[in-house]
């Protein structure tokens, strides 16, 4: 069952303190004073140069040899009347001064976990078990006790189909919970120095429940360490490798602690500290451990406790082991320099503190969240050669477009890759120095001379120091996504952490109005606790997360609580964030690792210093053939699974979604055509369980049609623009984009003269911009009237006996934005010359009293709609022909598109058959 072959290895031996044995698993502390052996033993492995890495000191200890033993350490000799002299000659024996003669033959090694002291008492070795071994032959005991030994290796497979090492497990644990039942009840009648603590009892219960049958070996350790059995006993324990035998035995002593308790009148108690989830037995704390062991055995045998010395009792004893709980926590966290001084001095406040104090419950608290912040805990960045590959993968998966924010975010991948294989180099030729001057400060012993010259060191460390400075540190970007709702922002935060490999966490920002709510609140308030960036920090428990800051622009201002808006510079500035402090933590914490990714609707609301800071990356709204493709990748299948539906039940062709998109939604996002889709599937699926209900399922048609959509649906929300088939003069078609967003469509611009005496007349909603547009065409085509044919005498006016009325259809909806001046300059030229302007021809740009054509936005959505509604050749400002870049293929190819810088050139196109008496001056004019 155990394993009887192990491998050899010479070893330091520590002998322990009389009636005290260490089993694997479980942890001991050792007097280091009057332990001359132990000193040198310490002092010789400190001194050596392999040990200066931080590689764990572990050493055998081996209990002394007991006179009731045999000397394979496995029987017990049956006592005389020479008993008790013997047992006064044991007594009598020093672990400092023992022989080797006194040793037992069998050990455990040990590895020293920590060092403690108390106040006004010895210090002590922490050293945890960790396997079990048998001493071959002692070589030295001077200046401290050295062995060849044969470590033997615990075999938990072979007990897993054993059904008698099974049996005898399950008869361990059901005794190991009845003595802690019978504890528990006798606690109930104890005073309360000997009371059972509920979360102890609740760790010992779980501690049990959560051991299986390959831990058999640690569970028989454990008990029977905590049990009341005679050193004699403990040694046969450690002396039995089968695993059968161990567990026989430990089932036999506590089946008679059980029976002691039983039919014992005093009451008594047990408390310790259980191992943590991953049952590891050696993260107990010794003290709990030795309290274990005192108060199972108070009351039963009259023994006194196993181990070096007894603690304290009750109440007295549990508060010093949380602050130990909590310094190790401390340790374990990693703190900065600046947190490890704070956190010591406040450790000592601490311990000197009465915890009926109010301020003792807010100094740990405190202690509590330094413990929680991932000081330098992050997450490996893990760049191979397919990292940049599997980024953009992902990328594409989750989200259609946006090729911006993904060429910026793969960008950052790409820098990340770069600056760790530097690292990496540096950090090579970084430890090879350091092996140098480490092997130049030792130097040699004996003569007292070192190896380099001082000259030679001096030199080693600087270009040390050097090589320190060129490790590239990650100072993380700070993005700004700003776009209509719906398109996708804070999906996409979530898609950059899975690309990256990060932690994700989202902080939302929207109605934040007090400044403590980001920097945190001071500790003298109560209730004072850290901010939302500290806080999000401890969720996610690494220092390089990605963290969402939704909705940016919703900050409020400031107010009698601070401005928040404010608070937030230090977070989002690369250059200060690295040192950013939190009012209640009050330390320096790096943010610079993080990535930042803001979001916002509008950048009108943002601070313009708060804005500064950011890289700002502006997200449009999606076009038509976007939200058809978003629609059929990602929002159709997600709907069908989400309303019971599966793949195939239901059928969009392009033409249905183009008509839910144009006729039923007109938005930037795509949250209202994922409503829509959502009601269709709906529709189909009562459809699917009536036809199921009735066993007609062969009849259900899973295809929806275009006619489908208005019993849906309904009727038409909005109503499309069609290019006119016929011309007549005063009407152009235009080019809108809605401001809405991502949605583009043509306008039908009149013009109608009558008698009059020079008013114009403005109808259609038009704002400010386009009623000046208006004004600004009309001043061009009156300023230009001789050269355009439109009077005989340069200086007659030709709205003297006339008066205009210029109207957009549509009158409801409101249209504003420089966009209509050179179409409005065609209108009135076309209604002047009473020449019609082509139907198929859509103009789009801004005029300059010169008459140069502007440019102007939405190009992507105007041309887009510009197709949509059957329109065959557009004018487009000449210094819009980057924008053009970014239109979709089939666009480029259903339209012809036309670059105008003049209106003299656009009358050139419009009109090609035409003669203008200025025309020929005037373009010369025009490009001076």
């Amino acid at each position: 069952m155990g394993s009887n072959s192990g491998r050899t290895a010479k070893i330091p031996l520590v002998p322990l303190s009389k009636g005290t044995v260490l089993l694997p698993g479980v942890t001991l502390r050792i007097p280091v004073s009057n332990r001359p052996d132990l000193a040198n033993l310490l002092s010789s492995l400190v001194d050596r140069p392999s040990k200066r890495d931080g590689t764990v000191i572990t050493f055998g200890c081996v209990p002394l040899n007991s006179p009731f033993l045999s000397h394979d350490g496995l029987h017990l000799i049956e006592g005389d009347d020479s008993d008790e002299t013997q047992r006064d000659d044991y007594a009598s024996i020093d672990a400092g001064q023992a022989r080797k003669e006194d040793l037992f033959r069998y050990g455990t090694l040990g590895k020293v976990v920590g060092v403690q002291r108390r106040a006004y008492s010895e210090p002590f070795l922490l050293v945890q078990g960790t396997q079990r071994f048998t001493i071959r032959k002692v070589l030295r005991d001077r200046p401290y006790f050295e062995g060849e030994v044969l470590l033997h290796e615990e075999n938990s497979s072979s007990v897993q189909n054993d059904p008698e090492a099974a049996e005898l497990f399950s008869q361990l644990r059901q005794l190991s919970r009845e003595i802690l039942t019978l504890l528990r009840l006798s606690s109930l009648l104890s005073a309360a120095s000997t009371r059972l603590s509920p979360l102890v009892a609740r760790k010992f219960e779980l501690y049990i429940s959560r051991t299986e049958l390959s831990q058999a070996g640690k569970l028989a350790d454990f008990m029977a360490d905590v049990s009341d059995a005679s050193f004699e006993e403990k040694l046969r324990i450690l002396a039995s490798f089968d695993l059968k035998k161990r567990l026989a035995r430990v089932v036999e002593i506590l089946t008679r602690q059980a029976q002691h308790i039983k039919s014992s009148v005093k009451v008594t108690s047990i408390s310790t500290s259980f191992p943590t989830s991953n049952l590891d037995i050696g993260q107990m704390d010794p003290r709990e451990r030795e309290l274990l062991a005192k108060r199972a055995m108070q009351g039963l045998s009259g023994l006194s406790p196993p181990g070096p010395s007894g603690g304290r009792g009750g109440d007295e004893e549990k508060e010093p082991n949380e602050v130990d709980e909590l310094q190790k926590r401390l340790e374990e966290a990693q703190l900065s320099p600046e947190a490890q001084k704070v956190a010591d001095k406040e450790l000592k406040r601490l311990r000197k503190m009465n915890p009926a104090n109010a301020e003792y419950g807010v100094c740990r608290t405190y202690l509590e969240n330094l413990a929680e912040i991932p000081w330098t805990k992050v997450t490996e960045d893990q760049l191979g050669p397919d990292t940049l590959k599997k980024a953009r993968q992902q990328l594409d998966d989750d989200h259609y477009g946006l090729e911006r924010i993904k060429k910026r975010l793969l960008e950052y991948l790409a820098v990340l890759r770069l600056k760790q294989s530097t690292n990496s180099n540096v950090d090579r030729e970084i430890l090879g120095l350091t092996k140098d001057l480490e092997a130049a400060s030792s130097g040699d012993l004996e003569q007292d001379t070192p190896l380099l010259s001082e000259t030679d060191r001096v030199a080693l460390e600087t270009r040390l120091d050097i090589l320190k400075s060129k490790r590239a540190t990650d100072k993380s970007p700070i993005l700004l996504l700003v776009g209509p709702p719906g398109t996708g922002k804070t999906s996409l935060a979530r898609s950059v952490a899975a690309s990256l490999g990060r932690k994700f966490h989202r902080i939302s920002l929207g109605g934040v109005r007090d400044e403590a709510e980001i920097r945190g609140h001071r500790r003298t308030y109560v209730a004072a606790m850290p901010g939302l960036i500290v806080n999000g920090l401890k969720k996610v428990g690494v220092a390089n997360p990605v963290f969402l800051l939704d909705e940016i622009d919703k900050v409020g201002g400031a107010n009698f609580q601070g401005d928040p808006s404010a608070a937030m510079l230090e977070v989002l500035d690369p250059e200060q964030n690295h040192t950013f402090t939190d009012h209640y933590i009050n330390i320096p914490i790096d943010l610079s690792k993080i990535l930042f990714i803001a979001t916002a609707n509008s950048l009108e609301t943002i601070p313009a210093p708060l804005l500064d800071r950011m890289e700002t990356i502006s997200l449009s709204g999606y076009t038509t053939i976007e939200k058809r493709h978003i629609a059929k990748r990602h929002l159709i299948p997600k709907q069908i699974r989400s309303n019971g539906l599966t793949e195939g039940q239901v059928r969009l062709s392009d033409e249905v979604i183009d008509k839910i998109i144009t006729s039923y939604t007109r938005e930037s996002g795509v949250r209202n055509l994922e409503r829509e889709l959502g009601s269709i599937c709906r529709y189909k699926a009562v459809q699917y369980a009536d036809a199921s209900d009735a066993d007609r399922v062969r009849e259900y048609n899973p295809v929806v049609t275009v006619e489908d959509l208005e019993d849906i649906l309904g009727i038409e929300r909005f109503e499309e623009e069609i290019a006119e088939k016929h011309g007549r003069p005063g009407v152009v078609t235009g080019l809108v984009a809605y401001s809405t967003g991502g949605q583009g469509s043509i306008l039908f611009i009149e013009v109608a003269d009558m008698p009059g005496n020079g008013r114009v007349q403005l109808t259609g909603k038009l704002g400010d911009v386009l009623k000046e547009s208006v004004e600004v065409a009309l001043t061009w085509v009156k300023a230009h009237s001789f050269e355009l044919g439109l009077t005989h005498d340069p200086n007659e006016d030709i709205m003297k006996n006339r008066s205009l009325h210029v109207h957009c259809p549509s009158g409801a909806i409101p249209k504003d934005g420089p966009s209509a001046g050179l179409a409005h300059t065609m209108a009135l030229i076309s209604l002047f010359t009473n020449k019609s302007v082509p139907p198929q021809i859509a103009m789009t740009g801004e005029i300059s009293l010169r008459g140069r054509v502007m440019p102007v936005g939405g190009i992507k959505e105007k041309l887009i709609g510009a197709l949509r509604a059957g329109v065959k050749t557009v004018l487009l400002p000449q210094a819009n022909r980057k924008d053009v870049k970014d239109v979709p293929q089939e666009v480029h190819d259903g339209l012809e598109i036309i670059y105008v810088q003049h209106i003299w050139e656009a009358l050139q196109r419009i009109w090609p058959d035409a003669h203008w008496p200025g025309q020929q001056m005037n373009l010369i004019e025009s490009r001076l």
